[in-house]
């Protein structure tokens, strides 16, 4: 594949295969914002909100949805008609990614890193400074462990996985291939889990002895942890995207192809179906199920089992119907109250 990004409107009306409105030749060196862009960069409108804003920008190249009128401010630029400009974004995106390279490491070993003898690494594998790769590891071809990444014992990491900075992944955990950790991500930890001592005079650690395993295409943000089952395996299903700072508990099992977002929580042993979207600050009670296809709104609490295809809000959460017919009831208080003290008081409402 080409590392070469687009240097000219017509490149990008090629790359998006989209439908070019006006001039070919315009000079292409990145992407932005319709308020941020500088000569050069590509924008885009994706609705008539943002193309509003369309006069205002010095954006010569902008990608526009079908059916979004640019008016007047359309002339001498050049408009990529494609059907979701947002969604277009993604391959130019991409190319000018790999143009900069993958970034990280060198190809081979840091001096500093440390790696133990009888850890094995596949071609083109890359180990930042600092780094550490514990006993009996397995690195897959072209991934790569960035600075300060530590890397536990009979790790077995697939091929072409981004181990950020800072990260920790414990020992016996698996993670297939095209797998992100973010900085500082933690895949592995000690579960939560504790008991009275039988004296009564303290709490008692249940040991956690399972392991995690994160299949392909997973990515996990900064910052968030993934404890290690009690027995078994914590679970996180393919192509699944995990945003920053969130709890995953021990032995839960999250399924394929989910996005979570950000500093949300899932209690333990909690049950996740296939395409499950699960909005910011949400939280899970423990050995709840939430079926296949279903939508939490952020700061969502599920205390009870969701039901698949459902698209639940609240706390604890519910239909999101029932939800916001119950925060409309609930905002006519104030005038029902004064209301009814009027009437208690015989005075006309």
């Amino acid at each position: 594949m080409s590392r070469a990004a687009p240097a000219t409107s017509a490149d990008v009306a090629a790359l998006v295969d989209g439908r070019l409105e006006g001039p070919g030749d315009l000079p292409v060196t990145g992407v932005n914002s319709l308020d941020e862009a500088r000569d050069g960069e590509v924008s885009f409108a994706k609705d008539s909100r943002h193309a509003e804003r369309i006069a205002s920008s010095r954006a010569r190249v902008i990608l526009l949805s079908e059916g979004v009128d640019a008016g007047a401010a359309g002339a001498g630029r050049a408009l990529v008609r494609v059907a979701d400009a947002e969604r277009s974004l993604i391959p130019l995106l991409e190319a000018f990614a790999r143009a900069r390279g993958p970034g990280g490491p060198a190809p081979g070993v840091h001096p500093s890193a440390h790696v133990d003898a009888s850890a094995r690494l596949g071609e083109g594998v890359r180990i930042g400074p600092l780094a550490s790769i514990g006993a009996g590891c397995e690195v897959g071809a072209g991934s790569a462990v960035h600075a300060g990444a530590r890397i536990g014992a009979d790790v077995r990491i697939g091929a072409s996985c981004e181990i950020r900075e800072n990260a920790v992944v414990h020992d016996r955990v698996s993670l297939g291939s095209r797998v992100i950790l973010r900085a500082g991500a933690v895949v592995g930890s000690e579960g939560f889990g504790f008991r009275p001592s039988p004296d009564g005079r303290g709490i008692r650690r249940v040991p956690h002895l399972g392991t995690v395993r994160i299949d392909d295409d997973v990515e996990i943000g900064a910052g968030t942890c993934i404890d290690r089952a009690k027995f078994g395996e914590t679970v996180i299903g393919a192509g699944t995207k995990i945003d920053n700072l969130c709890q995953i508990g021990h032995n839960v099992r999250i399924g394929r192809s989910c996005v979570i977002a950000g500093l949300t929580g899932i209690a333990g042993s909690a049950v996740i179906g296939d395409g499950v979207r699960i909005g910011g600050r949400s939280s899970i009670g423990d050995h709840r199920r939430v079926g296949s296809g279903v939508t939490l709104a952020a700061t969502s609490s599920v205390m009870n089992d969701v039901p698949d295809g459902a698209t639940w809000a609240g706390t604890p959460a519910q239909d999101a119907r029932t939800e916001l017919r119950a925060v409309a009831a609930v905002r006519r208080l104030p005038e029902l109250s004064r209301r009814l003290r009027q009437l208690l008081e015989g005075k006309p409402p």
